[in-house]
């Protein structure tokens, strides 16, 4: 990954979608990053972005199927529920995304 990135997107690929928890306090955010690849198939990532913006404890994967992607994220925010509770759960959200040049974009833009 370039400069410190939880992932690349490549060219022809996209952003598949993007999840993120309420702020947990004495942890951060926890975070599910998924891509689509140019052959169909999609990756993903999984972790917690700290206050200070660190990111930690990052899983990553790759499945062949959307109903497989919503699969892992149903099974990482059933996780987080039982582990911190209903406002742990990862929603639709978005995340910075930085271009190769350094500026930060917003997801919505």
């Amino acid at each position: 990954m370039s400069n410190g990135a939880i992932m690349n997107i490549e060219k022809g690929e996209e952003i598949a979608m993007m999840f993120v928890s309420q702020a947990m306090p004495n942890h951060g955010y926890y975070k599910f990053l998924a891509k689509k690849k140019v052959d169909n198939t999609f990756e993903w990532a999984h972790f917690i972005e700290r206050f200070d913006k660190r990111k930690e404890n990052v899983y990553r994967g790759h499945v062949d199927r959307p109903d497989q992607l919503l699969m892992v994220l149903e099974i990482m925010n059933r996780n987080l529920v039982k582990t911190f509770g209903a406002s742990a759960e990862m929603k639709s959200g978005d995340f910075d995304i930085y271009s190769a040049f350094g500026k930060m974009d917003n997801a919505t833009d």
